[in-house]
């Protein structure tokens, strides 16, 4: 009962705490693009990230502390760590976000925000010819943008993943979609990126988005989706 009624005292300073940490747009991630702008909705993922972070500071000073007093104490400073830790994270990809929608606009490669992820879906329009593994000329380039962002934005971890449709066997699909992931890899690892941020994966026909009985239906399956992910998420 004195921990839930501790929780409940420390609840109100804690959030006030992460919404002044992210008025004043601080945290660890604060980088801002070369526009200086945030993107719409930026604020909001911010105040988000900087809520779920005040929770588990506060969650993890109660769990801390010998009595009702310092419990307390340890909840206010973890909400206020966590508060910068969370909106940082959220501010770090705005700016990351922004940056890869200036660049890669009009590259028909599609920029999707799920959470503190960012999802890159290549189409084989841009990425590879029907039953090839060797990157287009427009992948290259596209890969090129792609590349100078990463650079910039070292604390996040790069998942390749490629598909193919339903035409062939399992298993030659299988081994395609492994040779693309690899591919696009190779490609970000020869732009600078460290292999260690890297995980390269085939899924075959897994994961279709779009049925594979219709020729369109096929080429949306024929894909490389890169994932970023906060190092710190």
């Amino acid at each position: 009962m004195k921990t839930n009624r501790t929780l409940w005292l420390a609840m109100p300073l804690a959030l006030a705490v992460g919404v002044t940490g992210c008025a004043s747009g601080g945290g660890g991630y604060g980088q801002q693009g070369p526009q200086g702008q945030q993107p719409s909705g930026d604020r909001n993922n911010t105040l988000t990230g900087a809520g779920i972070g005040a929770a588990l500071g506060i969650a993890a000073g109660l769990l801390t502390g010998d009595s009702a007093t310092s419990r307390r104490d340890r909840a206010l400073i973890g909400a206020a760590a966590g508060s910068a830790i969370g909106g940082g994270v959220g501010a770090y990809m705005d700016a990351q976000e922004r940056e890869l929608r200036n660049r890669l606009e009009g590259t028909d490669i599609g920029v999707e925000r799920q959470g503190d992820q960012l999802i890159l879906n290549m189409p084989s329009s841009v990425t590879f010819g029907f039953d090839s593994s060797e990157l287009q000329l427009s992948a290259r380039q596209a890969l090129n943008q792609v590349n100078a962002v990463l650079l910039n934005y070292p604390d996040t971890r790069i998942n390749v993943a490629g598909y193919t449709d339903s035409t062939g066997s399992d298993s030659y699909n299988q081994r395609l979609s492994e040779r693309r992931a690899q591919a696009v890899g190779t490609y970000l690892q020869q732009g600078g990126v460290e292999a260690g941020r890297i995980n390269a994966v085939g899924y075959g026909e897994a994961n279709p988005v779009a049925s594979n009985d219709t020729e369109s239906g096929r080429a949306q399956n024929r894909r490389v989706e890169i994932t970023l992910t906060p190092v710190q998420s």
